[in-house]
């Protein structure tokens, strides 16, 4: 018979059986749906870039198109670090910490992953070298990348409204939610300065000698992305956040 713990019920493997083959069911569909989705993704019109954006890099001044490196397929991150922060936010270093290795395996598939900022250059050369990590990161210090793929916010903006996620939002509260605060001291800025910046990811597509924007996702859109969160949720007890932030940056871990 089943039987219930404390924190979770118990049964025998025959009921297990059972229940797992009823959540196969449903993964299956799950995976069928991600599939339509992704056709539904690449099937979105594209629309050309005709504004020069400007980057600085290891190698010097890019392009946009220059970002491809001979590749006909650009994916960007954009990585929450201003001109201001000290360090760059935790959620998306949490996010980059996975980027070294599959990046080399789409540079060999067509496709180049960047992550994009808009601290200066030195600013995140200094940050990468701490966290040890050697995918392409350029610095949009300067241009108006962010604020055109809907990741970099102005004062003005948060005093008088925003949009963000393909969604128009109320003027940001004086008073900030306690994560990004928490988020904003380990950057090494204040709450406001700290969601100046905003996480996203866009895709584009060079064709022709004209390069096209195809894609663009926002918030929980970034989940997928997320490696550590994929393992979380097949763990025995998911995410478990019911304390709050729980992560770090992987080199603050064991730190008081």
């Amino acid at each position: 018979m089943t039987q219930k713990t404390a924190q979770h019920k118990t049964g025998t493997r025959e009921e297990w059986l059972k229940a797992r083959l009823d959540l196969l069911e449903a993964e299956k569909d799950l995976t069928r749906r991600s599939d339509e989705l992704a056709k539904q993704r690449q099937a979105l019109p594209w629309v050309r870039v005709d504004k020069d954006y400007r980057f600085d890099t290891e190698d010097g001044k890019a392009s946009l198109a220059d970002l491809f490196r001979g590749r006909s397929q650009l994916l960007v991150y954009h990585f929450m670090f201003g001109p201001d922060y000290k360090a760059g936010c935790p959620s998306c270093s949490m996010i980059a910490d996975g980027f070294d290795g599959f990046a080399e395996h789409l540079a060999n598939h067509d496709v180049m992953l960047w992550a994009i900022s808009r601290a200066p250059l030195a600013k995140l050369q200094a940050y990468e070298k701490r966290m040890g990590w050697t995918f392409p990161w350029a610095s949009s210090f300067g241009s108006d990348f962010n604020a055109g793929y809907g990741v970099g916010l102005s004062e003005q903006q948060q005093r008088e409204g925003y949009e963000y996620n393909f969604r128009s939002n109320p003027p940001m509260s004086r008073s900030t939610p306690d994560a990004p605060n928490q988020f904003a001291a380990s950057s090494g800025v204040d709450g406001r300065t700290y969601l100046r910046e905003l996480p996203g990811m866009s895709a584009f597509v060079q064709e022709d000698g004209a390069v096209y924007h195809t894609y663009s996702t926002y918030a929980r859109g970034l989940d997928g992305l997320w490696g550590a969160y994929q393992w979380l949720d097949r763990a025995p007890r998911g995410r478990n956040e019911t304390g709050g932030i729980w992560w770090r940056r992987r080199d603050e871990y064991g730190r008081s």
